[in-house]
């Protein structure tokens, strides 16, 4: 996009393109990664589609979106529980198997990217994954209340939101209204020992595992990992490849 000089300032300039919703100079990441669980393929995707197959645990929840993630990135998508009949069910309840802790960027909607239908997801976003009472609360919902086995905190390429808070921190700049919020959050993740667009990228996995550990000492959830009821995983999302891996 051209900017005229005389339009705008520099800091304004600046400040615009880091708040939009994708990074140019990040847009290609050096992560290869590999699937949330090594192996999971065609097998699985051929009963993920039933309902009465709801994953119980976190071994086989983490199996089921990663049979979902290979569907979404071989196009080959089923997207699953979308009937007339499911709808009807649904009425009456919810079980969802796993939570998904995400960006709030257009281009990462767990639904898509785990080809899941209604009912098999608990989704909660807000950028950069940042954690306030509202979202820790909503996670808290859906482990608790509903029993979910697994909570899977989604980081991805080229997010925004990191960026930002890179920028701020490098520069001193503040960032408009609550956003600064946001960019407060992510500081503690940024990563010093990277620099330039290497260090937006590792800052969005230290992110994820930031906020992972976060949810992990929080007693309810820990009580259930120790029980062995709950898993709390960190991932990220690759747009140019469309693959989900496991970063923690």
């Amino acid at each position: 996009m051209k900017i005229t000089p005389h339009a705008q300032t520099p800091v304004a300039t600046s400040r615009r393109a880091l708040l939009r919703a994708s990074v140019a100079t990040a847009a290609v990441s050096t992560v290869a990664g590999s699937a949330l669980i090594a192996g999971a393929g065609s097998a699985a995707a051929t009963t993920a589609t039933s309902r009465t197959k709801r994953p119980t645990t976190p071994a086989a929840a983490l199996a089921e979106l990663s049979a979902g993630n290979r569907r979404w990135r071989t196009f080959n998508q089923q997207h699953p529980n979308e009937s007339r009949a499911v709808r009807h069910e649904l009425v009456s309840g919810q079980a969802p198997f796993a939570l998904i802790l995400g960006c709030i960027d257009s281009r990462v909607p767990p639904e898509l990217v785990f080809d899941q239908g209604l009912g098999d997801l608990m989704t909660v976003r807000s950028a950069g994954e940042v954690l306030d009472e509202a979202v820790l609360g909503s996670v808290a919902y859906g482990v608790l209340e509903l029993g979910i086995p697994l909570v899977l905190v989604l980081g991805h390429q080229s997010c925004g939101a990191v960026a930002a808070a890179v920028h701020a921190e490098e520069t001193g700049e503040s960032l408009p209204a609550h956003i600064q919020y946001i960019a407060d959050q992510i500081k503690p993740a940024i990563d010093h020992s990277q620099e330039g667009d290497a260090r937006v990228d590792a800052t969005v996995s230290a992110q994820v595992n930031l906020v992972r550990s976060r949810l992990a000492a929080e007693p309810d959830l820990a009580a259930k990992v120790a029980a062995g009821e709950l898993q709390i995983a960190g991932a990220r999302y690759e747009l140019n490849t469309q693959l989900v891996h496991r970063i923690s």
